[in-house]
């Protein structure tokens, strides 16, 4: 995947079968989503907000994002390896892949849980 506006960019990925189980889940999606339903001990910072709040997002570890489907969070992937950060993949697939893959969602809402 490539971004005109981020130029020509690797996206490195991660399947959600392949997540390490001591990775940093940024959650890259709009409050609405989070709330209905977000993989267990996942962070929230919504997609606009990770260049005010850059410093939030750990060096070190792994640190894995997601959106709903891949692309929001591979395009902050992208920006974060053009901010020096090489400890950053994509969850192939986000959230839907991650639900699909029978791995655990919540939510913030007493609702049952749903990827959005």
């Amino acid at each position: 995947m490539s971004n005109p506006r981020l130029g020509a960019v690797q996206i490195p990925e991660v399947s959600p079968t392949d997540v390490p189980d001591d990775a940093y889940l940024l959650d890259v999606r709009e409050d609405d989503e989070w709330t209905a339903g977000h993989a267990p001990g996942a962070h929230h910072l919504p997609m606009m907000d990770v260049p005010a709040r850059l410093d939030e997002i750990p060096l070190d570890g792994d640190v894995v994002v997601v959106c709903r489907s891949g692309g929001r969070s591979g395009r902050v992937v992208a920006y974060l390896a053009q901010n020096g950060r090489d400890n950053v993949r994509n969850l192939d697939g986000g959230m839907q892949m991650w639900e699909a893959a029978g791995k655990p969602v919540v939510s913030e809402d007493g609702q049952p849980a749903r990827v959005l």
